[in-house]
């Protein structure tokens, strides 16, 4: 994107000197003309090293400036080149920022007022709102917290620049994250993730597709969460743990004759329309146990050979087995030690063991 008025001073430059582009590596080399001053251009930036050009040009397009006048005195013409294209390289490669929005950049050597001078124009694949949207964190601690962020807003992109970034599985983080948090993302979407800059610091591109749209989304949530708060009405806030989980699974089990079946809304599916699978009763267990106070993990395993999702609860300081698909085929609640999970298989150094004797809750609460 080139602005008409800094177009149109640097005419008599562009009939002398063709653009040079960092993508093709050509550059020309010219005798310094005088760049007139006007009021569409940037007011000018003077620098005296690499180092200061380098920064010069990251932080113009940080800002997503279109046009800028480099004042540089100091530099002798032919290092004045070669510092231009390296430092252009640096900015379109290997800075993250310059790599994600910059499509390209061209420069003019002339001078100011006497002065050599550089004006340089870029143009974006993304607006400046774009770049002024890139959320930034200093290292890669809270990038779950800021995806988490993305997903309950039901945001379709988000973009993140992480200073000191570690190598991330996004797919698997969005699946735990969707998996942790029934009550609020109602849809687990699709995740691309694109990744710009070469460094340590790196851009990260992310963008969600959904089945749902975004206001279906949001009245799927406003339903489930009212589920949720019945729940917590529903458990008694001094009961031992034995009662809260009875009366948790008395909750869920009284509300529909369940139909087994997998959906792409587990949690609104499950808790609106009695359908679910053995994932969605454990996540959605898991979520109204943490809610009531009580310690419920999910555990990913199979049974009978075939993919499986059940709980592990804390009842009175001890860890039992809890699946609630199970519970619903003998009519009651029920907790089971390891050496009772027969067909069952998991990874057992990512769990506490659990019990030293089955317990079986059939009274009311």
């Amino acid at each position: 994107m080139k602005k008409a008025g800094f177009c149109a001073v640097l005419l008599s430059a562009v009939m002398l000197l063709s653009g040079c582009s960092v993508f093709d590596g050509q550059y020309v080399r010219v005798t310094p003309h005088e760049i007139q001053s006007a009021q569409s251009q940037q007011e000018s930036t003077a620098v005296r090293s690499y180092v200061e050009l380098r920064e010069t040009l990251t932080e113009m397009v940080a800002a997503g400036r279109e046009s800028m006048v480099i004042l540089t005195q100091d530099y002798p013409e032919t290092l004045l080149e070669e510092n231009m294209k390296s430092a252009r390289r640096y900015v379109c490669g290997y800075d993250p920022i310059g790599a994600y929005a910059v499509e390209d950049m061209t420069y003019e050597i002339g001078a100011k007022g006497g002065m050599t001078a550089v004006a340089v124009t870029v143009s974006y694949r993304h607006s400046q709102s774009d770049i002024r949207g890139i959320v930034r964190l200093a290292n890669s601690e809270h990038l779950e917290q800021t995806v988490l962020t993305a997903l309950e807003e039901i945001e379709f992109r988000q973009v993140i620049l992480v200073e000191d970034y570690t190598k991330t599985d996004f797919g698997q983080m969005v699946q735990n994250l969707a998996q942790a948090n029934p009550r609020h993302i109602m849809e687990c979407p699709q995740v691309s993730v694109d990744v710009y800059g070469q460094g340590a610091a790196r851009l990260i591109e992310l963008s969600f597709t959904y089945e749902n749209g975004r206001d279906v989304l949001r009245q799927m949530r406003q339903q489930v969460s009212k589920v949720f708060d019945s729940a917590s009405l529903y458990v008694s806030g001094d009961g031992s743990d034995r009662q809260k989980l009875n009366q948790l699974y008395s909750f869920l089990m009284d509300r529909f004759s369940y139909t087994m079946d997998t959906s792409i809304t587990p949690a609104y599916s499950l808790l609106r329309h009695g359908v679910g699978d053995s994932r969605a009763f454990a996540m959605v267990f898991s979520a109204m146990c943490r809610d009531a106070g009580l310690e419920c993990l999910m555990v990913t395993g199979t049974k009978n050979a075939e993919p499986w999702t059940w709980n592990i609860v804390q009842d009175a300081g001890q860890y039992y087995h809890l699946d609630l698909t199970q519970c619903k085929e003998d009519g009651f609640f029920h907790e089971r030690t390891d050496d009772a999970m027969g067909g069952y298989v998991w990874d057992y150094s990512a769990f506490p063991a659990c019990g030293t004797a089955p317990r079986e809750i059939s009274e009311e609460p």
